[in-house]
């Protein structure tokens, strides 16, 4: 055998066969990714490939079997504002174009044209400070699933910081669908943002519904100013017990989506332009992001269509 044209090592090392049987397809490959470095007869005698099947890869590389979905995939995916993992992108092209394609299909061209999804970091606001007021029983006891709108709301607040500013965000959302129904977002995590946020809620409330809204033991949810105004809407208060973040699991999850797809990769350092992208945010999530759960509609899309 002789040697390679570059002294780049040890052949039988270099090719690495692996333990099971290979296509021609791949030893192709193999053998075209170290003809630079060692003689093609060489090449073909240790993988065991006859030189026309060689040639016959060569004039008849294989063709992109998703070139027609592609396009669309990259398209979807720039709307998403490269928000959408794979199995939402594949859910997405399959409702707009009809196309019959699996999710390891979409996650294959992803990764081909470095469309990569983000991963979430667990960071956490804590309003927790002790009994500092009344609690309230755990009602919704980790039971996340509601047959009705405006039945089971859940809120928290969590914190962004931007440039030497810090925000906070008072969300209310309903485990019927996931839709952010009431918001506030204030430069402190005061009485005032809270009660803005039940002021927000109780404009969508048609004064028959009866719901449950559950929270941590934050101490703004303690307060007898924050419980009178649930009294007075109707509203049932439930809260988590102590250290058991699990039991608002549906609040964190909302706040993680918000952190990986709009906060951790927004650059910037003014705090009332990162508002108004936040405001834009939650209006798409609302309307345009779609879930798995809801049958691969928004929130509000899936919302309306049942009530149609």
């Amino acid at each position: 055998m002789r040697p390679p044209r570059d002294g780049g090592g040890d052949l039988k090392t270099n090719v690495r066969l692996g333990d099971g049987p290979l296509g021609s397809r791949r030893k192709h490959e193999i053998v075209k990714s170290l003809r630079r470095e060692y003689p093609l007869s060489t090449l073909l005698e240790l993988i065991g490939m006859p030189r026309s099947t060689y040639y016959y890869h060569e004039a008849n590389p294989p063709s992109d079997r998703q070139a027609a979905e592609r396009p669309a995939i990259v398209e979807i995916c720039e709307k998403s504002h490269f928000r959408y993992g794979y199995r939402r992108v594949a859910d997405t092209l399959r409702k707009a174009t009809g196309v019959r394609i699996a999710d390891k299909t979409v996650l294959k061209v992803m990764r081909e044209e470095g469309l990569l999804c983000r991963t979430r970091r667990r960071r956490k606001y804590r309003s927790y400070m002790g009994q500092v007021g009344k609690s309230s029983p755990n009602l919704l006891a980790r039971d996340f699933e509601a047959e009705d709108p405006m039945t089971k709301l859940v809120t928290d607040v969590t914190e962004f910081k931007v440039g030497g500013t810090k925000l906070y965000l008072s969300p209310v959302v309903d485990l019927y669908n996931d839709e952010v129904v009431a918001y506030s977002i204030s430069r402190s995590p005061n009485m005032k943002m809270v009660l803005e946020m039940l002021a927000g809620l109780e404009g969508r409330l048609d004064g028959e519904d009866a719901p449950l809204l559950h929270s941590d033991m934050g101490w703004q949810y303690q307060m007898p100013a924050y419980r009178l105004a649930l009294e007075r809407m109707g509203i049932a208060q439930s809260m988590s017990r102590k250290g058991n973040c699990l039991d608002n699991a549906k609040a964190e999850n909302f706040f993680s989506m918000v952190k990986t797809e709009l906060y951790y990769d927004w650059e910037g350092d003014d705090p009332d332009i990162f508002e108004r992208d936040l405001e834009k945010y939650i209006d798409w999530y609302n309307n345009v992001r779609i879930k798995r759960r809801l049958g691969g509609s928004s929130p509000v899309e899936y919302r309306l269509g049942r009530a149609a």
